[in-house]
């Protein structure tokens, strides 16, 4: 699949021009996004991808248009154990809704950097050194038990190296000042919680970019795809989060179906000299193993709060 750069041109426009409209028009002041709203651009984002991916299907034909929209999905279902970590994360840090999404909407704009480093440089890795796919299939296999043997996430950002070393080079101050990441005080410039919020956001996305990035490259190899994919599942994902957030408990198996998808993917790495599995039977393993984990979280769920009332 050869790309004109003209693709990568108008691609990245179209980011910029959504991200300027989303920061600059639509959310331009802070406010509370309600669950309405955060469907609202979810449905958008998920249209935009799904209608890319027709136009993929249509200039480049099935294949490709396939190995996008398993990559897409990949990366769209690993995105929701994100929400999980972020949730944590505002909590811990007592951040208020009027204030999440210009953290989120930074991050993710961090993130979308990060993981062009990372797409870019897993695409060499893997073109130059044929074994490395080896290596990250098996960085997927472990990621994928140890999400299965761990029982609870649980966070403690106070003891986070990270955080203590921007404590010790930075005045933090112990109270929000409106949205503000700084703020000048006693001739100093002083961070915010909420800038410590943003650097933990950036560290989990890049901790997930370890798995996501080796996951969707199972997928395919084509930097384009990968990038888009990436792309499209980031953007949609502040607009997930306030979706989900509010009942994100009752996905609770979800990260079950996530870490089973990892070993799989994983696998198709490692045997991938052996036996190739067609992209088709990849998609179809992910779509029923995400299906049939939010069925039993849904089912489980409300199992309980039955029992309970």
């Amino acid at each position: 699949m050869e790309v004109s750069i003209w693709f990568w041109v108008v691609f990245n426009t179209f980011v910029l021009v959504m991200l300027a409209l989303d920061l600059g028009v639509f959310h331009k002041k802070s406010h509370v996004v309600s669950v309405r709203e955060a469907l609202i651009w979810s449905g958008v984002w998920i249209s935009l991808a799904l209608l890319f991916n027709l136009f993929l299907h249509i200039q480049y034909g099935k294949t490709i248009a396939l190995e996008f929209f398993t990559g897409y999905l990949i990366e769209k279902a690993l995105s929701v154990d994100n929400i999980f970590v972020f949730v944590l994360i505002f909590t811990f840090f007592q951040i208020p809704p009027i204030y999440q999404h210009k953290v989120l909407f930074w991050g993710i704009l961090s993130a979308l950097l990060m993981r062009i480093i990372f797409i870019f440089a897993g695409v060499a890795l893997l073109e130059k050194f044929h074994w490395s796919i080896y290596f990250f299939g098996a960085i997927l296999i472990v990621t994928g038990i140890k999400m299965l043997t761990q029982k609870d996430k649980k966070m403690a950002p106070e003891k986070n190296p990270i955080i203590k070393w921007m404590r010790k080079i930075m005045p933090v101050t112990n109270e929000l000042h409106g949205s503000n990441f700084f703020i000048k005080k006693d001739g100093k410039r002083w961070a915010t919680p909420l800038f410590m919020v943003l650097i933990m956001i950036e560290i989990t996305d890049l901790i997930f970019a370890v798995d996501s990035i080796p996951a969707i490259l199972a997928v395919t190899k084509n930097q384009f795809i990968v990038y888009t994919s990436n792309v499209f599942a980031i953007l949609g994902l502040r607009s997930l989060y306030f979706a989900l957030a509010g009942v994100i408990e009752r996905f609770k198996y979800l990260s079950v179906g996530l870490a089973i998808i990892l070993v799989f993917v994983g696998l198709k790495m490692v045997l991938v000299d052996v036996y190739k599995i067609p992209i088709h039977l990849s998609l179809l393993f992910i779509v029923c193993t995400l299906f049939i984990s939010v069925v039993v979280s849904l089912y489980k769920t409300s199992k309980t709060t039955t029992n309970l009332s």
